[in-house]
């Protein structure tokens, strides 16, 4: 557990949990799976803050954008997180990765997260100081990857003749140097989730042995597997209009008569929350209220840096 304030209840944290969805392969579907994750928790009653490191594409704040513009047009009550994103100008400072830059950006998503229930953070698809920074103050990573060996090389190398893994991916060796900092600097353990995405419905060998490599790396390297979303047109359609599978199907909310492919995605986004076995049940009630409590005891109001646009 992170350090900082504890209820009198239990070990329980009192600042917000910080959950990262990072692969350095774009288009794994992490801006997806960090959207209805927010949602998700934004729709059991957290104070959920969400936060775009990808300064290039920007596509989670494009998604909220989205969303906003979405309900606005529809009248529609939408849950809406509280959103954060590091300007398009950022880039150019980004790439010095000077000691003030990595203070400014670490007190940003501190003071975030100790106003915030969940901070949910999409980062780049490379490997940049941004994404670094973000690994190193996560609590839960979830690494979204397509079920393919092109994908799976972001994890570990195989030999193409045996099919025996040769070592770990750079990414990889990213995850164990944040997973082993924040041991050691806060006594705090990063739960690591593989997501696996675009599933066949068909198992196929290649498939089979995607899932073989996968459980084995799951003990060497320390992560769980999840099953996530499969290649469903309606999670395309959602983007457009800033909706999710978690919200309310019906023509006046999505803009068009509920499909099969729309049901079979809420499904498959419930699942998937299941698995991560986020803290969002009501043993986790009296941490978000020690939180609330802490933070109106304070006598001035969290003040969050600039560097972040709003």
């Amino acid at each position: 557990m992170t350090a900082g304030a504890w209820t009198s209840v239990g070990r329980r944290r009192v600042d917000g949990r910080v959950i990262v969805c990072g692969n350095e392969k774009g288009g794994s579907g992490k801006t997806t799976t960090a959207m209805h994750i927010a949602i998700a928790l934004v729709d059991y009653g957290h104070s959920v803050a969400t936060v775009d490191l990808d300064e290039r594409q920007l596509s989670l704040t494009r998604y909220i954008d989205n969303r906003r513009r979405w309900a606005e047009s529809k009248q529609l009550a939408l849950p809406m997180p509280r959103h954060f994103h590091v300007p398009p100008a950022a880039r150019e400072s980004a790439g010095e990765v000077n000691g003030l830059l990595v203070r400014k950006l670490t007190e940003a998503i501190a003071s975030i997260k100790a106003s915030h229930d969940f901070v949910v953070v999409d980062t780049p698809g490379s490997n940049t100081f941004l994404s670094r920074l973000a690994h190193g103050v996560a609590d839960t990573l979830i690494s979204p990857m397509n079920d393919s060996f092109i994908d799976f090389d972001v994890l570990a190398r195989i030999d193409p003749l045996s099919q025996q893994i040769l070592g770990y991916s750079q990414y990889a060796s990213v995850v164990l140097d944040a997973r082993r900092n924040r041991l050691h600097s806060e006594n705090a353990i990063l739960d690591w989730v593989v997501v696996r995405n675009r599933m066949s419905p068909l198992t196929s060998r290649n498939e089979l042995k995607i899932h073989t490599l996968l459980r084995q790396l799951s003990t060497d390297l320390g992560f769980r597997l999840a099953d996530g979303i499969s290649e469903r047109v309606a999670f395309r359609e959602f983007f457009t209009i800033g909706v999710t599978a978690l919200d309310v199907f019906e023509d006046y909310v999505l803009g068009t008569t509920p499909t099969m492919s729309h049901l079979m995605a809420r499904q498959e986004i419930r699942g998937l929350l299941e698995q991560l076995k986020l803290p969002m049940d009501e043993s986790n009630r009296m941490e978000t209220d020690a939180r609330r409590r802490q933070a109106a005891s304070v006598s001035r109001p969290v003040v969050l840096p600039d560097v972040f646009a709003r």
